[in-house]
């Protein structure tokens, strides 16, 4: 706790983690955790030759910080083009993006809303599913 009282840093282990077939995310800054945050920021995981469809955020720009792995992303009309650690994106807001893997292991992306809240759409997704702090996905096998 600072001074004020308030809360400064997450935990991972602290985290619940949202699910989709595609990956999973773990949200460590946004308002809902940080009263007043103007941003949100993630870790996201995406699974090998998984990705997530094309999609807009109408109120948020989205900053992507590529930590490991490899992949290809989509942003507007500039094509298909390579990601891979060290890299970052700039997706501006209203904009069609997508991200998928390329590669053998999972691709970790930080991915940040700003202003934040377009991380509450995905709550609507048809495969989104919670899991409670300290619960692991379990990835089935394709038969």
């Amino acid at each position: 706790m600072s001074e004020s009282g308030t809360r400064a840093h997450t935990v991972q282990a602290e985290l619940a983690t949202e699910v989709f077939d595609w990956g999973s995310i773990k949200w460590g800054v946004s308002a809902d955790r940080f009263s007043g945050a103007p941003l949100t920021v993630g870790e996201v995981i995406i699974n090998p030759t998984k990705g997530h469809d094309l999609h807009t955020h109408p109120n948020s720009d989205e900053v992507l910080y590529f930590i490991d792995g490899e992949g290809i992303q989509t942003v507007g009309d500039s094509g298909e083009f390579p990601v891979r650690a060290g890299d970052f994106v700039f997706v501006p807001r209203g904009t069609l993006h997508s991200t998928f893997n390329t590669g053998w292991r999972q691709l970790r992306v930080i991915a940040i809303y700003t202003p934040g809240g377009a991380e509450l759409a995905l709550r609507d997704a048809p495969d989104y599913r919670l899991l409670t702090p300290g619960a692991s996905p379990v990835w089935e096998r394709a038969r």
